[in-house]
């Protein structure tokens, strides 16, 4: 599966060229003048999604060229090397095979997949797990005595489940509450139990390996809670999301759901990790959310390059990153359900694209990732929004917009229009800004945004936005040559802690560093 890498292919030389003589002074007020039909030809429909990207800084040229760069670098071939079960993530010997996690049976497939058929084995495991993990969870929603649900985990442990269950509120089991504890500051668990009965709650441990630090201490005092406060039958209270099933075993937890190593964690939500969510949508409700997915899958890997959202979005990356040099992408949700949209996005694009090799471990002379940020609108309107109409730093903005509220916030119809209105606005100020020659008052414009809308929030369409941006990340990891489904840089830190940590104990200060040692004896004494 030997691809160029993006900087040494024709058309990398090519959007130079491009970039100096026309894509710098690019301007979006005349491009939209000059083409009536811009916002036809840069937008388009994918499943559950709507994608507006007329008001990015891109025209048919640097569009051709960027999908001749995609071709050059081999996308095609590496999508099809992932759908196939191939081990592409190389410096794990591992396959990435997320997408058969919301993959129907092959009973329910109107046609034969043979990349899919070579890997019916896993395909058929996948489907025992999720049956079992779905009775489970229909188990749990019958049971009126558990009124609480604490997810213990973190990372892609937490931030999926966390993010869907926040999403899919309107869709959720009423009788319930759920909760989440990532952080090992022991204020986030004390917090969590604070109004919690042992009777009445239900733990799950989420860890593939049941030995991750935070979320094992955390899960230790979650149990010597539940026991000190009279609890009884850890088998009953206590869930195990793993699959090291003899160390859930030896913690008392004889429910165990499994996963397997071709899911990473970022990439989980869809294996056992999504437990919080099945307790809170059901199994029907989980099953559309894993049906909306596939429908995105089967996007990626059939639509043509023109029309395959999740490449334009991954190329479009490309074209900010390295050639306009801009080193941040702001979230906006325009939905107060996605407030962890931008969490979620953080880990899925900065861990798997934060690298500075390429495949074969030589040193890039090129950026990847941008740091992706933001908040819920409207509040971001109110915080940091003047940074992005007249600070010195260009950031594309990417706005997701829900057409239709809630069925719960129905009555509240004017809510919805004024935040609609808003992420309008935001994005046609950002564009046209506004002329002042006092300067104060000056906006610059031709800032560019992308505008994701969806028609509603349902566990359908969340499924198809989370796999479009798994696929986006796919796409720019791609282009870059570089492994997006490793992360050795989370591992350093770890390990340099749990040397650290006796120290604090003993005061052993040998071989530390003038800082490290300084901090340390400061917080011994």
């Amino acid at each position: 599966m030997k691809a160029l890498r993006c900087d040494q292919t024709p058309a990398w030389a090519a959007l130079e060229a491009s970039f100096e003589t026309s894509g710098k002074h690019f301007d979006l007020r005349q491009a939209f003048a000059a083409d009536p039909q811009r916002f036809a030809s840069f937008s388009q429909e994918a499943p559950h999604v709507f994608a507006d990207l007329s008001k990015n800084l891109i025209d048919d040229d640097s569009q051709a060229l960027l999908l001749a760069l995609a071709r050059q670098c081999g996308l095609e071939s590496r999508r099809d090397a992932m759908f196939a079960g191939e081990r592409i993530n190389r410096t794990e010997q591992r396959a990435v095979m997320h997408f058969l996690l919301r993959n129907p049976p092959l009973a329910q497939e109107g046609h034969a997949q043979s990349a899919i058929n070579n890997i019916a084995n896993e395909r058929a495991q996948v489907h025992a797990t999720l049956d079992a993990m779905l009775s489970y969870a229909e188990r749990l929603r019958d049971d009126a005595s558990i009124t609480d649900v604490v997810n213990i985990g973190i990372g892609g442990s937490d931030l999926g489940p966390q993010m869907a269950v926040l999403a899919l509120e309107e869709f959720a089991n009423t009788g319930k509450r759920f909760h989440f504890v990532s952080n090992v500051d022991a204020n986030e668990l004390t917090h969590v139990l604070k109004g919690l009965k042992p009777q009445s709650t239900l733990f799950l441990i989420a860890s593939k390996t049941f030995t991750t630090a935070e979320t094992m201490i955390n899960a230790h005092s979650a149990k010597r809670w539940f026991e000190a406060q009279g609890g009884q039958d850890i088998g009953r209270h206590f869930a195990a999301l793993t699959t090291n099933v003899a160390a859930a075993k030896e913690f008392g937890i004889g429910t165990t759901f499994g996963f397997w190593d071709w899911v990473g964690g970022r990439y989980s939500l869809w294996s056992a990790i999504g437990l919080p969510i099945a307790i809170a949508i059901g199994a029907a409700g989980f099953r559309e959310l894993l049906a909306g997915a596939h429908a995105m899958d089967e996007h990626f890997r059939t639509a043509a390059l023109e029309r395959n959202l999740p490449v334009r979005l991954g190329l479009l990356d490309v074209w900010y990153r390295n050639f306009h040099g801009f080193g941040s992408r702001s979230i906006a949700p325009y939905s107060s359900a996605l407030r962890r949209w931008p969490a979620y996005l953080q880990q899925l694009e900065m861990e798997s694209n934060g690298k500075r090799v390429d495949m074969d471990g030589q040193l890039l002379p090129f950026d990847t990732s941008p740091v992706l940020w933001g908040e819920p609108g409207t509040n971001g309107q109110h915080a940091y929004f003047q940074l992005l109409h007249q600070g010195t730093a260009v950031v594309p903005v990417e706005f997701v917009a829900v057409k239709r509220a809630a069925a719960h916030l129905q009555h509240l119809p004017e809510h919805q229009s004024k935040l609609l209105a808003n992420v309008l606005a935001q994005a046609q100020a950002l564009m046209l800004g506004k002329n002042d020659v006092g300067g104060h008052r000056h906006f610059p414009g031709n800032r560019p945004s992308t505008v994701l809308l969806l028609e509603r929030l349902t566990p359908a369409s969340l499924g198809a936005l989370i796999a479009l941006q798994e696929h986006r990340v796919f796409v720019s990891g791609a282009i870059w040559g570089i492994n997006s489904f490793d992360q050795w840089g989370v591992e350093l830190g770890k390990m340099l802690a749990s040397d650290i940590e006796p120290r604090l104990q003993s005061g052993d200060l040998s071989g530390l560093d003038a800082s490290t040692s300084g901090l340390l004896q400061r917080l011994r004494a």
